[in-house]
């Protein structure tokens, strides 16, 4: 993949009525500085892990996870607080030794190729807030998870499975309304026009739509994007604010600026005329609503815990093999929570790429069926130009050697989506 982006330097003739020639040669120089960091960052994620596997780390973090929790009073017998120690130090060391590409991602890479609206303090400001709601979501559900694996006795692995469930659901639930909000403001789209055609879409396939809402991406990152979310009859739309034409902070010019506009967001902004026009909003949103409609959606829930129960049960096969610990530098103890790590993350590597790439091929497929949905709605024509429109704001690069779209494009290549959306728009 890295070949095509080097070698394929000017525009193919079958892209020549799509992307002009300076869009394509920003989209490649973009791609190629993003292969060369996730190559970078990639080896040294695997040169981390080797090392800390050599070394001992695992053990070695287990044991001093022991010593505070002794200091704090509580002994061997607490397992679920030495636990619960081992994963903060855990997430925190991942945290800083990822903060360095973090930081050059988004304010080199992403700042060079004009995607990124933050401050170094804004950047910060962010990361602390992420790792504090993650510790407050994590460290509570893991106590509830070892203590369930503890007392379930022998089929504890089917209410380790169902309490899992109810946590997916609960934080899906509960994930737009109480936890994004704290990194972006979402406001109700405002009566007008869109909204109008956007609530007379949703009730012509019966999508039970009580809110839409517009949440202010631009203040991190000049990237767009749209979804839905809720369960049953309580359905929401959001809209990326980098989406739409008419409300991107990117499209105006710094004297069209609300009052009290984030100081952030303003001496960041970029005038560059982005987004798609109405129409085109609502084909990409016909797209998505094509999901649910075709239940897509509720698959892809089925076979997540499906495979979430088939791997539950294999833990509970394989978790007391005492050589899996021994393996691993753990010859006296056998902690749940190590366990776990072990049968997830290492045991289960091999078999979780296997489902990546079968989920990958679904995924495609899913894709496809939901262009088509928003075909039988009339959005061909307007769906091909939102599609080209992205991906030119996005700085897509429409040219993929086969075999890397194969194992990694969950979403088909443009060419293809807009070969199978052509007839119907000439017609």
């Amino acid at each position: 993949q890295r070949r095509v982006y080097r070698t394929t330097t000017h525009v193919p003739q079958e892209l020549g009525q799509i992307m002009d020639s300076e869009t394509f040669e920003k989209s490649r120089l973009y791609q190629l500085d993003k292969s060369t960091f996730s190559f970078w960052s990639g080896l040294y994620s695997e040169v981390e892990g080797t090392m800390i596997l050599l070394c001992g780390g695992i053990p070695f973090l287990w044991k001093l996870s022991g010593q505070i929790s002794g200091h704090a009073g509580f002994g061997q017998e607490y397992e679920i607080v030495q636990s619960l120690v081992f994963l903060l130090l855990a997430t925190l060391f991942s945290a800083l030794t990822g903060l360095p590409w973090s930081l050059y991602n988004t304010f080199v890479i992403e700042e060079k190729h004009g995607f990124n609206q933050q401050t170094l303090g804004f950047f910060f400001k962010d990361a602390i807030k992420k790792f504090v709601v993650t510790q407050c979501i994590l460290l509570p559900v893991t106590s509830l998870l070892l203590y369930i694996i503890k007392i379930g006795g022998d089929y504890f692995f089917i209410y380790a499975w169902l309490f899992t469930l109810v946590v997916s659901l609960v934080l899906v639930t509960i994930y737009a309304d109480y936890i994004a909000p704290l990194f972006d403001k979402f406001i109700p789209l405002p009566e007008g026009e869109l909204k109008q055609q956007i609530e007379t879409m949703a009730k012509s396939i019966d999508f039970p739509l009580t809110k839409v809402y517009v949440v202010e991406g631009s203040k991190r990152s000049s990237h767009s994007n749209a979804y839905f979310y809720g369960f049953f009859k309580n359905k929401r739309i959001v809209l990326f604010d980098t989406l739409l034409e008419d409300y991107s902070a990117l499209n105006k010019e710094p004297a069209e600026a609300e009052d009290g506009e984030n100081e952030e967001t303003k001496s960041k902004a970029k005038n560059k005329k982005q987004g798609c026009k109405n129409e085109e909003v609502l084909a990409v949103l016909g797209h998505e609503l094509g999901h649910w409609k075709l239940g897509h959606t509720v698959k892809n829930i089925i076979i997540s815990q499906m495979n979430s129960f088939l791997c539950f049960f294999l833990f509970a096969v394989l978790i007391g093999r005492k050589e899996l610990f021994t393996a691993f530098g753990f010859y006296n103890t056998q902690p749940t929570l190590i366990g776990l790590m072990i049968i997830f993350q290492f045991i289960f590597s091999p078999y979780n790429e296997v489902l990546s790439f079968c989920l990958t091929v679904l995924s495609r497929r899913f894709e496809f069926q939901a262009d088509a949905f928003a075909k039988e709605l009339g959005k061909a024509k307007d769906l091909y130009s939102a599609l080209i429109k992205l991906n030119k704001d996005n700085l897509g690069f429409p040219v993929s050697d086969w075999i890397f779209s194969m194992w990694h494009y969950s979403h088909p290549p443009l060419l293809e989506r807009l070969q199978a959306l052509k007839d119907a728009k000439q017609e």
